[in-house]
């Protein structure tokens, strides 16, 4: 087939087949898959009992591999044979949880289909965006008996809470996901009408400081303007973290930060729309550091954030104490050739370091960080997709990069060995992690014959890279 007459096929097999995606997409969002809350551990479980079944339909061979939590699903579809390239596709299958519950206009989890939107707990992140690999994968069988190239399936259970045990598994299963791409499809784009490919997500770090100034919480009217308040020693060292212009003053923090090149730069779509983000978010984008526009500081720099502080009575009446202890939670987004342990230990250190006498500093560095990725435009993978997506919309792609994280992305990458290609039809308005999240039927179809599209692309010769052994 060529390109025309597949993508035809494909959109008129699934305008037959309508009701029928539709219920089987409603069927994946129904299981409460909330990974972060112990009592869904049975929803976790019959969604992935359904996904494998619905793999294994498709002639897919699967395995359920167990972790400390909960199970990664491993599909393989090796027909093709040695002779023609292995996509790995990355999915999850876990869910935020849905508090505030009464913001929801339906239930969460009992998926509701409005102005050709359906609303439930999963719609976009990640389900909708896993259900159109799994539609590509069955309408080109359906269609052809076979898929153009050979394709393994990594769809995990925790990449809302981390991915520890997928993290856990690769150097053990190395072997199994070898392949020569790895498509990550859990990221978006910045417009319902523009096709985009992400060129780079950031890496992250998390931690807990933790400030203590006596044994025990002090009177404040005994001890005020004796001791030092906690609660302020905490405050005027996170204040000193950023100067004027919002550049992080920690040493050494950004002594591996690499500049793109304006030949760089000329690749990547920095467009932005002041009103359209403030009437999503009601802020004003002026935070981070002066000297880059939004998107760049969005994208490609590294922050520092502050994403949570408490100490002292915080009741509804009023108790004149001073701490013994104020708490604050610090996150940091990483750039490529960042090391997060690395950043993690010079922000640990500076803050003991400026605290001030009487003040003890004790800092909790979470697990489960992760390194930046960064591709290259011109890669093989990228090129096979950024095509798929134009024929599909219509409009050439656009590259673009992503200010969020996905923490496994750059491990699954070094286990499997590929080339990495980072997509999606995510919209920012989509509501994931919120009340009400929702994903366009319109994008379930686009994705389904972008990926069907890559498929046959990817078998082509000229998007052929240096082959590595099954």
């Amino acid at each position: 087939m060529n390109s025309l007459s597949t993508i035809d096929a494909i959109k008129d097999l699934m305008q037959q087949r309508h009701a029928q995606w539709i219920e089987e997409y409603s069927t994946f969002l129904r299981f409460p898959s909330i990974s972060s809350e112990p009592e869904y551990k049975p929803a976790l479980l019959e969604c992935v009992n359904w996904l494998s079944a619905y793999l294994k339909n498709l002639q897919f061979d699967v395995e359920i591999w167990p972790t400390s939590g909960h199970p990664v699903i491993f599909a393989s579809y090796l027909k093709a044979g040695p002779d023609k390239p292995t996509l790995l596709i990355y999915n999850h299958y876990d869910v935020q949880p849905v508090d505030p519950l009464d913001e929801w206009l339906s239930d969460p989890f009992n998926p509701k289909q409005r102005n050709e939107e359906m609303y439930a707990r999963g719609a976009q992140d990640n389900k909708g965006q896993c259900f159109y690999v799994l539609q590509a994968l069955k309408l080109m069988l359906a269609l052809q008996g076979s898929l153009p190239i050979n394709v393994k399936l990594c769809i995990e259970g925790e990449e809302e809470i981390g991915s520890a045990g997928l993290s856990q598994l690769l150097a053990q299963k190395a072997k199994q996901l070898k392949a020569d791409y790895l498509a990550i499809v859990d990221l978006g784009i910045r417009d319902p009408q523009v096709p985009a490919i992400t060129l780079g997500i950031r890496g992250i770090l998390t931690m807990d400081i933790e400030v203590q100034g006596s044994q025990t919480d002090l009177h404040s009217g005994s001890h005020g303007g004796i001791v030092i308040n906690p609660i302020h020693a905490l405050v005027n060292m996170l204040d000193s973290l950023r100067d004027a212009k919002g550049k992080i003053t920690i040493p050494g923090f950004y002594d591996q930060v690499e500049e793109m090149s304006p030949e760089e730069r000329a690749l990547v779509s920095f467009h932005f729309e002041l009103a359209d983000y403030q009437k999503m978010t009601g802020a004003y984008p002026v935070g981070g550091e002066k000297d880059y526009s939004v998107l760049e500081r969005a994208w490609i720099r590294p922050t520092l954030e502050i994403n949570g502080i408490q100490g002292g009575y915080t009741g509804k009446g009023f108790k004149t104490v001073i701490p013994a202890k104020a708490f604050a939670k610090i996150s940091c987004r990483l750039v490529p050739e960042q090391d997060p342990q690395t950043i993690a230990n010079l922000v640990a250190d500076y803050l003991r370091e400026i605290a001030p006498q009487g003040i003890q500093v004790n800092v909790n560095i979470h697990p489960g960080h992760g390194k930046a990725v960064r591709v290259g435009p011109t890669a093989p993978v990228v090129k096979a997709f950024a095509r798929a997506f134009e024929e599909v919309f219509g409009v050439p792609c656009e590259f673009i990069f992503e200010g969020a994280s996905i923490p496994i992305a750059t491990e699954l990458g070094q286990a499997c060995g590929g080339e990495v290609i980072l997509l999606g039809l995510g919209l920012a308005t989509d509501q994931i992690h919120a009340p009400n999240e929702h994903f366009g039927l319109d994008r379930i179809e686009k994705g389904t014959l972008i990926m069907a599209r890559a498929l046959e692309l990817l078998a082509h010769p000229q998007y052929a890279k240096n082959r590595l052994s099954q």
